[in-house]
């Protein structure tokens, strides 16, 4: 998928936080140089109306660099903050209390807003399976990617769907399938039914794709897992951090396009494929 992201940031990546962070610095204390140079000038070469002027003009750059926090607050400029706001009470009772210890969520994989050069309307969910990405599209050329994990190649679905139903805190009922394939795995018999809570691998919500009127049986749903974000792993549904998917459902509408493209078959800035709103694409 050829994205930007439309900050320093997207440089600075580039290279080990400890060298961005002392470059944002440089950056910021060379700006800060030349100001107060301009201002020990002022007074030798300049009337008493345009030393008034530079010195505002100074105390404004000045405040811009102090506001701006011109080192942290570069690199995380895009970064869309997983924030509590999304959740509701049950959110927060349940999540409190989840079974899995708390992780770092490698950078690339969490929420930024980036630069999105496919042509899907804004409301469309694409899912790029190489990168480990799910993408919101927004308007103006914008989307907010998420990170995901995804499935096992064996197991992995492409194609487009729609959204045909959301849930809050699904319950998981095993197909025939998982039961043989995940008891292998596990060396024990999966239960028939599991409840909706956080110990249920659908995790907070569920967002369930139809081809017209029948069910894919994929789903792109919370995990209780997120260790495993950004790797491919799982049963061909999309996995998302519970904060995350929690922030996805309370955006995508039922009814919107959802595009899961084929592994190998990425977006880039030679391969345009873009979904149409009647569900075909070209």
């Amino acid at each position: 998928m050829h994205v930007q992201i439309v900050s320093l940031s997207a440089e600075l990546e580039k290279f080990p936080k400890t060298f961005a962070l002392v470059l944002s610095a440089a950056i910021c204390v060379s700006a800060l140089k030349q100001s107060l140079r301009f201002a020990l000038n002022l007074k030798s070469k300049t009337s008493k109306r345009e030393r008034t002027m530079g010195a505002r003009g100074v105390a404004i750059l000045v405040l811009g660099l102090m506001l701006g926090g011109c080192m942290e607050a570069t690199l995380e400029a895009t970064r869309e903050p997983a924030s509590d706001s999304n959740m509701n009470a049950r959110d927060m009772k349940l999540l409190a209390n989840a079974p899995y210890a708390q992780v770092t969520i490698p950078e690339p994989y969490r929420r930024h807003i980036v630069s999105y050069h496919r042509k899907e309307n804004p409301g469309t969910v694409v899912i790029d399976t190489d990168a480990r990405y799910l993408y919101y599209v927004l308007a103006g050329g914008k989307a907010i990617r998420y990170g995901v994990t995804v499935g096992e190649e064996t197991q992995a679905w492409s194609g487009v769907a729609k959204v045909g139903n959301k849930t809050e805190w699904p319950s998981w009922t095993p197909t025939d399938g998982e039961k043989e394939r995940l008891g292998k795995i596990l060396g024990e018999k999966l239960p028939d039914y599991v409840a909706p809570g956080p110990y249920n691998p659908m995790g907070a919500r569920a967002i369930y794709l139809f081809q017209g009127s029948k069910d894919t049986l994929y789903r792109i749903h919370g995990t209780n897992q997120p260790e495993y974000i950004g790797q491919a792993i799982s049963s061909g549904c999309i996995r998302m951090t519970n904060e995350d998917v929690i922030d996805l459902y309370n955006r995508v509408k039922v009814g919107a396009t959802v595009v899961v493209l084929a592994p190998g078959h990425g977006d880039s800035a030679f391969n345009s494929r873009i979904a149409f709103t009647d569900g075909s694409s070209g």
